[in-house]
């Protein structure tokens, strides 16, 4: 038997008894709410397998981040009395909330801020330690949501990947270049043949990034040249979309697009002509997080499905099904790594470009009405 697999099998072991407890108590089911595509149905059934008959698993598909924070605000919403709780509807609303809930890390700012979701007890979960320490860094939080060394950890990243630069690899060939950085998109060939992403932080930070700043430059003023460039690429778009930028590259009617790696991935393996790279000056991040809600605390099956999403198998097999990367891979030997994940560097960048790549931090008040101010100006000219 192989160490990796053994150690799965022996952590969930490990926590069975605990589980059994549980299970005398009444409160051996596990629920989680997932976004569609982030979890792999083999990783499901192998859980659910190791786990037995000693937790009841429950998982939950749910279609975009914006339902989930929903249903956080509406698990927080205190029920409203009255001689009706007996129908089926009202005994739904008045059902507890599921012990983990997936979430963007661009939202987990409001999430505590609102109250919505509580700290994670990392002591109780031992591959926390061994969460790369950029992955711990972004959900350390204080009671507002803001980045704190000292802070709490508010969720469990599982997941993360990238924004990229995907073209026709046919088009390109005429041109008889192909993009290697975010400058690219500048070049007059491209006039009026880019779809971009309808997100100020995405856009304005990509001009940041090309202009040799940070993506969370929350100064934006100060900044020489800012709106010429980013005026200059406007110029460069043929629409801004978050859900149908890929569209007018399928069609051919643009010849690049910047998106998310959760996008793209599965669209070139349907597309054999489309390529995409990360920026080499770097990229922005995004990271899908367990998070748990607010008032009640955290079970100890909860606590093993986090770990056993950290653990190295179920780390590579998330990261090869997922369209997304386990955290832990950065921090694995290569041996440990498939053979497929290591030869692919959309899902595995090098060390060195993931150092010059940035998670989008809150901004300020003042800094929020900077870029929308900016946004909207570009936009509108």
């Amino acid at each position: 038997m192989k160490r990796r697999s053994f150690l799965i099998g022996g952590g969930m072991l490990a926590l069975a008894p605990g589980l059994v407890a549980c299970g005398m108590q009444g409160e051996n089911r596990l629920q989680i709410q997932f976004l569609k595509g982030s979890i792999p149905s083999q990783v499901i059934e192998e859980f659910s397998r190791m786990a037995g008959a000693a937790i009841a698993f429950d998982p939950k598909v749910v279609e975009q981040f914006k339902e989930v924070f929903e249903n956080l605000q509406a698990f927080q919403q205190p029920p409203a009395s009255g001689n009706w709780d007996w129908l089926p509807f009202r005994q739904n609303s008045l059902a507890k909330p599921p012990d983990l809930l997936t979430l963007g890390d661009s939202w987990l700012q409001e999430a505590i801020a609102q109250e919505l979701i509580a700290p994670l007890p990392v002591a109780d979960i031992p591959l926390w330690s061994k969460l790369p320490q950029r992955w711990q860094d972004l959900v350390r939080r204080n009671s507002q949501g803001i980045p704190a060394i000292d802070g709490q950890v508010w969720g469990a990243p599982y997941r993360w990947g990238t924004t990229m630069i995907v073209y026709d690899v046919d088009r390109f060939a005429e041109l008889g270049w192909v993009p290697q950085d975010w400058n690219d998109l500048w070049r007059s060939s491209l006039r009026g043949k880019i779809s971009l992403l309808d997100q100020p932080r995405e856009v304005i930070g990509l001009t940041l990034k090309k202009l040799g700043y940070s993506y969370n430059n929350q100064e934006l003023a100060k900044i020489p040249n800012l709106k010429s460039e980013l005026q200059a690429l406007h110029q460069q778009a043929k629409l801004y979309s978050n859900d149908r930028y890929l569209q007018p590259l399928i069609l051919r009617d643009t010849w690049a697009a910047v998106g998310w790696s959760t996008d793209l991935l599965p669209l070139m393996k349907r597309n054999p002509r489309l390529a995409a790279i990360i920026p080499q000056s770097g990229t922005a991040l995004w990271a899908d997080l367990w998070v748990h809600p607010q008032g009640r605390d955290l079970s100890v099956g909860a606590k093993s499905w986090i770990d056993f999403c950290w653990e190295a198998t179920t780390a590579n097999r998330l990261s090869l099904l997922s369209n997304g990367t386990s955290p832990m891979l950065m921090g694995m030997n290569k041996n440990e790594i498939l053979p497929d994940l290591l030869a692919n560097p959309l899902i595995l960048p090098s060390e060195e470009l993931i150092k010059r790549s940035e998670f989008l931090d809150p901004l300020t008040t003042t800094a929020a009405a900077e870029y929308l101010a900016l946004w909207q100006e570009i936009r509108t000219t």
